[in-house]
């Protein structure tokens, strides 16, 4: 298979052959997320399938789990990396258990985001990108994460902290050790 340029949205993917293999257990959990949806309609069950069970069992989007998922729905496998890339809730690479997600956009970024960015960037001692030599924590900037009133903002996996300060950063970070 042929190498594909590397791109900041692809975070220099490598393509291969391999496929992921999952458990009966998993399987039917892509299975009852797929049977939501008419047989001609496979394709809706993607980012579901994508995000609940490939990210969550392997720890990231990465190529054998693209493979699997493409064969599993019956797709191309440039259509499940053309989903993968386009949302940030994707993690195109391994993260660290904590993976901190910082709002960049500009209701967050007039309410302070920087100096927060800066505070979570320099306690952690890493940059944006960047994941402790511990594994424990990610930190991404990402596009609007909907919560504008109550910017600046962080999702910390799955949990939104909002209306955040200095303090609060601090709090929150202790919170994850």
């Amino acid at each position: 298979m042929a190498t594909a340029a590397p791109t900041t949205f692809t975070d220099q993917v490598e393509y291969t052959e391999e496929i992921a293999e999952f458990s009966p257990e998993v399987i039917a959990e892509m299975n009852e997320h797929l049977a939501k949806y008419p047989p001609e309609r496979k394709r809706s069950a993607l980012i579901p399938i994508l995000m609940l069970i490939i990210q969550r069992e392997r720890g990231w989007v990465d190529n054998p789990g693209v493979n699997f998922l493409a064969k599993f729905l019956d797709l191309e496998v440039t259509d499940i990396w053309e989903t993968a890339t386009f949302y940030s809730m994707f993690n195109l690479r391994p993260v660290g258990r904590h993976h901190i997600q910082i709002c960049k956009t500009l209701s967050c970024r007039i309410m302070g985001e920087p100096a927060i960015t800066d505070h979570i960037c320099s306690k952690l001692g890493i940059h944006p990108g960047e994941t402790t030599d511990d594994g424990k924590f990610t930190v991404t900037m990402v596009e609007c994460l909907g919560s504008c009133g109550t910017a600046p903002m962080m999702q910390i996996g799955y949990d939104f902290h909002e209306d955040l300060t200095k303090e609060k950063v601090d709090k929150i970070l202790d919170s994850c050790k």
